[in-house]
């Protein structure tokens, strides 16, 4: 391997100052063409001064200067293996020396280190000639020493491995004469000796060999023919030794490069000359034609200014006797802009996080154009209102970094369009799209759809009832945009909200743990928290609020009169009273709300249909029209309440009334039935008995009443005492008349009578009066007093008046 490895190590002199690059330094290394992938050209490491770990941490990489990269580096080893076999002949041509060039990148800080590898040339190919046999009709008469240029072997190698060196075989009449161009490569002569003899000798084989200075040497050969003409004693004369001329590249097919002119002094077939290429390489041979007849060399395939520069041809004019003379045609190749610059990428950085800070390299390029002069000097732009911004660098790399912070949210990728112009005639432009993505960073918390949210609920809910959701968007992606939902601690009615209403920790759903009352809480406020999962993570809050709706689950309840299933209040009707008179109201609440709490009332059922009459709104009972005689003593009334509820619920109060005749008297003294009644309970065998009995009893009867008369003022007494204490009651016979209504279901209506019974047989029809219902207050002003003589019927019994007032009030 060292013997093919010959390792030279140029430093560059030149400082190489740009923004971020260190000084640029130069190597050359070499290494044999034909080698196999993975032979090792050289190791970096101490060219570069970095060890293994610092090569590869540096993130080093080999960048080829040519659209191939026949090369490759070890960022662990520093070595600089061959990547695919090269041939050099293919590569270069006969170009020397045989360059490829690349450049070593290293980052952190950003170095360039510009390689150079001579391929150097092995001998694997063997000489050979355009043709394999030439032919060469020379005049008997020709004289010695007269030289016939051969046609040159073409060899792909180079330097010693070209030819070298032409033998010929042996014979009397020629020897071969070997000379040297200016290039270096050989050309052969063929060099009369001893003149031709036709008639001894008409034709005569050659072997030409061409040998190149490999080791081991390889030959090529060719046949040479030489016929011998008849006399012509003049050669052809070209007007020019040597043409030079100058061409375009890019040249279309057929263009005239040249016209080339010789003349003979023969006569007749020995002056008519042909046209011919001699001692011509084959790219010469693809790009031009030769007219055989007058001469014009003209454009036949693509001149390219990059592939060669110039080509040199030798053109040779034979008469028709076979004489021949030769003349040089210098072509050179004008430069033409016909390369547009190439952008080559080195690095990208994708996806780029949305918080990069400014100057972050996103991506590393460099631009070339092969054209030479202005049409090789580039300048290289990109878009305008993007985040970006390009810095150039040494050897025509530049960086494309940020210049404004980057919002994911907003964009989420950019399509940056590289735009390199060079500064030819006619600029030539190419571009080159590069796709950035940008990665998401939890710069967003999570946001509700509403600032407030209000739901309902109906009471007698079903525990587990999806109430309604809430919802927030996080515009993040992926983890940071997934947001979990949970309630914040808090209290409803001194009792935890977690015990009333949960969260879907996912959906959002809100469901209700309990069955709610309307009566018990009619509204709740919970607070809501949305978490993204980023990190850190983000939160926002919503306050919500539930209403429960409520429901007709509630039947109207009677105040008044009170149904606690004892015996029925009783209510007192004058005989007297006329259309319109108020005997009572009816109280009644309802505990639902809104129209489910509004009430109406209805007169169900009465023992006499058309006397009583029901406000259906404010439950007040009124004759529908005057009392008379003939009406019953008592009357049952039921009355129905009803709310406004779907569907509506009800009850029902039960009502006595009792017509009494004299009732608005102040003192009454007696109470007369029906005469029908009277007259039926009569008796004329009573009388007797009772005359009889009045005076058995007399002397018990005066005892008896001494000492209720005693017993009764003293009860009195602490009764009036006690009640005075407690309100003052208006009584006589105007009370009536200064009651007052404030309002529906109110209790404010005051009936004040007093009534004095005498000895009859009613005291069993006034035992109503006896307290049935306990005093209650409906409104702060509202009192219920009920005043009973407990001895009212040993009056009536024993027949005598008392003063006794009886007081109700309604």
């Amino acid at each position: 391997m060292e013997e093919h490895l010959n390792i030279r190590q140029v430093v560059s002199p030149l400082l190489c100052l740009c923004m971020f690059v260190a000084m640029c330094e130069s190597f050359l290394y070499s290494v044999p063409e034909e080698k196999k992938s993975g032979f090792l050209v050289a190791n970096v490491l101490k060219d570069l001064r970095v060890d293994s770990k610092e090569l590869s941490a540096r993130r080093a990489r080999l960048v080829s200067k040519s659209s191939k990269q026949y090369f490759q580096l070890d960022p662990h080893s520093g070595d600089v293996t061959v990547k695919d076999k090269i041939d050099r002949e293919s590569l270069c041509g006969q170009n020397e020396p045989c360059v490829l060039i690349s450049e070593i990148v290293l980052e952190n800080p950003l170095q360039l280190h510009r390689i150079e590898v001579e391929i150097e040339d092995v001998n694997d190919n063997s000489p050979k000639f355009f043709k394999n046999q030439f032919i060469f009709k020379i005049p008997e008469q020709t004289p010695v020493d007269i030289r016939f240029p051969l046609e040159r072997a073409e060899d792909p190698d180079k330097g010693k491995n070209a030819v070298q060196n032409y033998t010929l075989s042996p014979n009397e009449h020629f020897r071969l004469d070997v000379q040297s161009h200016s290039d270096g490569s050989k050309h052969a002569e063929l060099v009369l000796e001893k003149p031709l003899d036709r008639e001894v000798n008409p034709q005569i084989a050659l072997i030409l060999s061409a040998v190149d200075g490999g080791i081991p040497p390889k030959t090529g050969t060719a046949q040479i023919i030489i016929d011998v003409l008849d006399a012509n004693d003049n050669l052809p004369q070209f007007e020019q030794s040597v043409y030079k001329v100058k061409l375009m590249e890019n040249s279309p097919l057929n263009t005239l490069v040249v016209k080339v002119e010789a003349s003979d002094k023969d006569y007749g077939s020995y002056a008519t000359i042909t046209y011919s290429f001699s001692q011509v390489g084959q790219m010469a041979l693809r790009s031009f034609t030769l007219n055989t007849l007058n001469g014009e060399l003209s454009v036949s395939g693509t001149i390219d200014y990059e592939e060669n520069t110039n080509y040199e041809m030798k053109i040779r004019a034979t008469d028709g006797g076979g004489l021949s003379s030769y003349c040089k045609v210098i072509v050179d190749i004008e430069d033409e802009n016909d390369n547009a610059p190439e952008i080559t990428i080195t690095s990208i950085t994708s996806p780029l996080p949305e918080d990069s800070p400014p100057d972050t390299v996103v991506a590393l390029f460099s631009v070339t154009d092969v054209d030479s002069g202005d049409s090789g000097r580039t300048a290289c732009t990109t878009e305008v209102n993007l985040p970006f911004v390009l810095k150039p660098t040494e050897n025509n790399y530049y960086q494309l970094v940020t210049q404004q912070p980057l919002d994911r949210e907003k964009v989420s990728e950019y399509n940056i369009t590289i735009i390199a112009t060079d500064r030819g005639s006619a600029r030539l432009t190419s571009t080159r799209i590069l796709h950035v993505e940008v990665s998401d960073v939890n710069d967003n918390p999570p946001v509700f759809e509403k600032p407030f949210y209000e739901m309902q609920l109906r009471e007698n809910n079903i525990p587990g009832l999806l109430i309604n959701s809430v919802h927030a968007v996080d515009l993040d992606t992926a983890q940071n945009a997934k947001v979990t939902y949970s309630l914040l601690p808090g209290k409803v009615n001194d009792g935890p909200t977690s015990s009333y209403i949960s969260i879907n920790s996912e959906t959002g759903n809100l469901y209700a743990i309990r069955s709610l009352d309307y009566e018990e809480v009619k509204d709740f406020q919970v607070t809501v928290r949305a978490v993204d999962s980023g990190s850190p993570p983000l939160s926002s809050e919503v306050p919500i609020r539930v209403q429960v709706v409520d429901e007709n689950d509630n039947a109207p309840f009677i105040l008044y009169p009170l149904q606690n299933g004892t015996s029925p209040s009783n209510d007192l009707v004058p005989r007297g009273a006329e259309t319109g008179y108020l005997v009572t109201k009816v109280v009644a609440v309802d505990r639902d709300s809104a129209q489910n709490s509004w009430l109406s009332y209805q007169l169900l059922k009465a023992t006499e249909p058309g006397l009583f009459m029901v406000g259906a709104q404010n439950g007040e009972v009124t004759t529908l029209r005057p009392v008379s005689n003939r009406d019953s003593f008592k009357q049952n009334l039921i009355v129905v309440v009803r709310d406004n509820g779907h569907p509506p619920q009800s009850t029902s109060a039960t009502l006595r009334i009792l017509l009494v005749d004299g009732f608005s008297d102040p003192y009454l003294k007696s109470v007369a039935l029906p005469k029908e009644e009277t007259v039926e309970e009569e008796d004329p065998s009573l009388t007797m008995y009772l005359i009889i009995c009045l005076a058995a009893i007399s002397s018990i009867f005066l005892i008896s009443v001494v000492a209720f008369i005693v017993i009764k003022l003293q009860k009195r007494e602490k009764f009036i005492g006690t009640y005075n204490s407690g309100a003052n009651f208006p009584v006589g016979p105007d009370s009536q008349e200064n009651s007052a209504d404030s309002g529906a279901g109110s209790l404010s209506q005051a009936y004040n009578y007093e009534v004095c019974l005498a000895g009859g047989s009613l005291n069993s029809e006034f035992r109503f009066l006896r307290p049935l219902f306990p005093v209650f207050s409906v409104e702060p002003n509202t009192q219920l007093n009920l005043r009973n003589s407990n001895n009212s019927q040993e009056l009536l019994s024993q027949g005598e008046e008392c003063k006794d007032n009886i007081q109700l009030f309604v």
